[in-house]
């Protein structure tokens, strides 16, 4: 026997007789801390259409599921993105890089996702990629020098100061 078969033999023994498995499924408790942290760091806001105008009575089915309502910057019109399917072809390690060194895309709160510790970060991917995939792509961003043929919310607009 070759020693790459022996070392894989011996990684796959280890692994069959501990329990443990590679591609292991997320505890119930982690499940929950994920949608538990989804609700609370306001994800479905922009991430499940119709969540705030349903005071948050959206099943579960449609969470995540992202939106066609655009948010309007100087730097353009932004989607909330379908975040259920991008999980889906999307690695957790992925997932935690973009969340440590993306900017972009306003309103998407980045800047505050980056505080949130790692263990918790992967509780929100695993939860949200339990929901398997649904839901169509939103439509891609628009330059800011073109009017959004869809509904959009205009960040645009400062308040007057007083």
């Amino acid at each position: 026997m070759s020693i790459v078969r022996l070392v894989a033999a011996t990684a796959a023994a280890i692994v069959l007789f501990s329990g443990v498995s590679a591609s292991a499924a997320p505890s119930a408790a982690t499940l929950a801390r994920g949608r538990a942290l989804v609700v609370f760091g306001t994800c479905n806001d922009c991430h499940t259409a119709g969540w705030r105008e349903a005071d948050g009575n959206v099943p579960v089915a449609r969470w995540m599921t992202g939106s066609s309502v655009g948010f309007r910057s100087a730097s353009g019109t932004s989607y909330p993105t379908n975040v259920r399917l991008e999980f889906q072809t999307m690695p957790e390690s992925q997932w935690l890089q973009a969340v440590h060194t993306r900017a972009g895309h306003p309103p998407m709160i980045w800047q505050d996702l980056r505080a949130v510790p790692d263990a918790d970060l992967r509780a929100i991917y695993q939860f949200i990629k339990s929901l398997g995939p649904a839901g169509v792509l939103a439509p891609a961003a628009i330059p800011p020098w073109r009017e959004p043929a869809t509904p959009y919310v205009d960040t645009r607009v400062q308040p007057t100061p007083r």
